[in-house]
This record gives structure tokens, sequence and C-alpha cells, in this order.
């Protein structure tokens, strides 16, 4: 009865957040359900003790990277530089290479630090115009963006400043650079594998006749000729992200030491701060406001007379995503300590005896479940976070290696159906889960495969 309790609250979560219900109001609900299940009178202990803690620490932690994030991505897209981007690698990749052109632009944006959500809307008007000129079938636009934008640069390549892969260093004490190799081989394994599937389907889809159809929903209108800011111009601030992401990790251990401690400069009753477990939240927000500078800088003119409105509707998105996973975390830490909760881990451990195997399991199974890569991420990690951890110390295991699976496999099976990221992206093309999901479930399986394959990797020749 009580690993049934367990799995009635994983299932209610996922039904609605399925059914398109916030989770920041059902996840709350789905847990202390669960509690009062277990035992009515630990509800409101619960409640106040457990979940309100977890969910609130979360928002204090990652809340900036969140709105930093957001408002990058958004002045990005304002100045007209993600547009910019976008026309230069199609014209040095050219058309007739049109999927792997929106992959590499998707690639670059995610990896320079631009929302996936805002790398969909800004690449789908060239998508369809490539694809048009190509005539390869639209309801292969989906699953090529979301090679692009959801996959290697999203979590597996060592740096990138998306949230998946910054949520893992407060639990391992790593930072965004995490296993370098196993990072960069696992992210190319899933950009190869990924084009030799869509290239398949791409001449499948020749051979039977097939091009880019008419009577499409939401098609976009013609790319006006806009004067566009310069390539170089546009990507500059993307690099500024990267370099200053690396520099500042590598700064600000030198700089603050182990701990900050309060009491050095007279102020008393303050926890003092673990550098180790800020130093890649600290990294990247310092990158990301130099990377929105850098933007204002070049081109302040374009983005001025929207610049209150833009950043409001990216304020407001960054607050909705953070609660979302904030509350999904809070989830976790609630069934983390219920009786059926430990039936499950001891059944997981038996069947999964290796911390790496569990963890990407145990990861990517919860990600499926809640529709979303930190939420699910989050909820393993505040669950069995220290566990893993304890397990790899005593098997030699580098807390790198923990960081980097944990990533890679909340990218896994996250892009289940009922995805915000896939309901967004096939609601931008103008398609149904019926005509495109298919390819990007394919992307779904590559990445999980990806996350085993590095783990062979390291047990094979102890890459990190």
């Amino acid at each position: 009865m009580e690993i049934i309790i367990i799995l009635l609250a994983l299932f209610f979560l996922m039904f609605v957040a399925y059914r398109g219900f916030s989770v920041i109001l059902f996840a709350p609900i789905a847990a202390l359900f669960a509690v009062l299940l277990t035992d009515p009178g630990h509800v409101l202990p619960f409640f106040s003790g457990v979940f309100m803690d977890k969910m609130v620490g979360f928002i204090k932690n990652y809340f900036p990277v969140f709105l930093l994030g957001a408002i990058f991505g958004k002045v990005i897209e304002m100045s007209g530089f993600a547009k910019s981007i976008t026309g230069a690698v199609i014209k040095i990749i050219g058309p007739s290479r049109a999927m792997l052109a929106i992959v590499l632009v998707g690639a670059i944006l995610t990896y320079g630090g631009v929302s996936l959500f805002v790398v969909a809307f800004a690449v789908y008007p060239f998508a369809a115009e490539l694809f048009k000129a190509a005539d390869i079938p639209k309801r292969l636009i989906p699953g090529t963006i979301a090679l692009g934008a959801f996959t290697f640069t999203m979590d597996a390549f060592p740096g990138t400043p998306q949230i998946q892969n910054i949520i893992p260093t407060t639990f391992f004490k790593t930072d965004t650079w995490a296993a370098p190799w196993l990072g960069f081989i696992g992210g190319l394994f899933v950009l190869v594998i990924g084009m030799i599937y869509l290239e398949w389907r791409r001449r499948k889809a020749k051979a039977a006749g097939e091009g880019y159809g008419t009577g499409h929903r939401n098609e976009p209108e013609q790319l006006a000729d806009e004067k566009l800011p310069h390539p170089l111009i546009a990507i500059l601030p993307l690099i500024i992200v990267g370099v200053f992401n690396k520099i500042f990790t590598n700064l600000i251990p030198q700089f603050y030491g182990k701990t900050f401690d309060f009491t050095a400069i007279n102020i008393q009753k303050v926890t003092p701060v673990d550098i180790s477990k800020e130093t890649a939240i600290w990294a990247v927000e310092g990158a990301l406001v130099l990377g929105i500078v850098a933007v204002l800088i070049f081109s302040f003119n374009r983005i001025k007379e929207n610049f209150n409105a833009g950043i409001n509707v990216s304020i407001g998105g960054a607050m909705l995503a953070t609660l979302n996973t904030a509350s999904e975390y809070g989830f976790g830490g609630i069934i983390a300590l219920l009786p059926g909760f430990k039936a499950v881990n001891n059944a997981m451990a038996n069947t999964f005896t290796d911390p790496l195997v569990n963890e990407a399991v145990t990861t990517t199974t919860l990600a499926g479940i809640t529709g979303s890569a930190s939420g699910g991420m989050s909820i393993a990690l505040a669950a069995m976070g220290e566990t893993y951890l304890e397990q790899a110390q005593k098997l030699g295991i580098n807390p790198e290696v923990l960081h980097r699976v944990a990533s890679m496999a909340s990218g896994g099976m996250d892009t289940l159906p009922h995805n915000g990221a896939v309901i967004t992206l096939l609601a931008v093309t103008g398609l149904t889960h019926k005509q495109s999901y298919l390819d990007i479930f394919a992307m779904t399986l590559i990445k999980t495969i990806a996350v085993f394959f590095i783990i062979a990797l390291y047990y094979m020749f102890g890459i990190v």
C-alpha cells in the first residue's frame, strides 16, 4: 500500500501536467495527498517543514539564473541578433543542407544561453522557408529543431548555461564544466546519430514522393529583407557568456576561498556561505549579466521602444518556470521521506546496483513522469543526491561523472508528449503530435541511449 501511495502521487502529477494544469498548484496537492494517505496528522507539518522549505530553497538558489536567462533570451530576440545568427549560419552551411543548418542554429543559440522556447520561436520561420525551398516535409521541422535546441547543447556539452547543467552543481559541488570529455563525446554522439536519423527520414519521404506539402497551419509570413545586425556583433554576447562563465568559474574560488564567513566583517547570525556550492551559479549569473549588457550596448536603439514590455514578459516567464520547478522540487522532498519511497528506493538499489546507472534510470524516469527535465532531476537529486555521492565516494567515482550523468539523463525521457517544450514547439510550427511527435520521440530515445553510452565509456576507459 505504501508503494501504491507513492505511485498514485507520481501518476497524478503526470496526469495533471499532461492535461495542462499548473504544477505550482497540483504538485503540493499530490504530495500532501500522499502524506494524508500515510498519516493524516502529518499533513500540515510536512507542508510547512518540508514542502515550503524545499520550494523556497530552490527559489533562493536558482531564481536569478532563470531570471537572467529569460532576460538574455528576450533581448537577443528583440535586438534581431537571433535572426542575424540564424541567417548567417544558413548562408554558410547552404540551403541545400537545410536540416544541418537548423540544427546548428539551435545549438549555437542554446549553448550561448538563449532559452529553448526563444529558440523555437526564432528559428521556425527560417526552418519553414528552407524546408519549403528544399521540398522537405514540414512535419520534420519539430524533430530538427528539437535535435538542435533540446539535446546536446542543453545538458551534454560542458559549460552550457542551461538550467539542466546548473542544478547538479549544488548537489555534487561541481561546476558547469564537469566531466568535459564525457559531455563532449556524449553530445557528439547525440548530434551524429540524430542527424543520421533525420537524413534517413528525409530520404524516405523523398522516395515516397512526399514534399513540403500544402494547407499547413501557422505558416510564417515571407521573411522580410529587414536590416539586421552584423552576425559577428550578434554572436558576440553568446561568446561573452561562454568565455566569462569559464573565467568566473576559475576566479570565484580563488577570490573567496572555500567559505565566506560574515563574522570576519563583524556581521553576526548569518550562516557562512559554502563557495563550492555557489561557484557555478554565480559564474553563470555573472556571465549572463555581461551578455545582457553587451546586447544593450550594441543594440539599444533597436530594442528601446519595446524594452519595458519585453522585459516584463521575460520576468513573468522566469517566475513561472522557477515556481513550476521549485514546486516539483518540494514534491520530491516530501515523497523522499515517505515509507513507500524507501521501499521503491531499496528495490531500485537491488535492481540497479551501480550508482551511475541508478541515477540515470531514476532521473530520466522522473523527468518523463513530470514532463520536465529540471523538475525530474530536482526530485531525483533531492531524494537521492547524497546517497549517490556517498556511493560514488566509496567506489572512487569522480563527482563530475555524477553531475554529467544526472544532467544528460534529465534531458532524456523528459520530452514525452506532455512536456511543455514539446507542446510549445508543436504549437509554434502549427503541427500536431500525430504528425510530428515520432521524430521528437526518436531524439528522446537517442538522448537516453547517450547517457548509458557515456557511463560505459567511463567504466571502460576512465574518461572524465
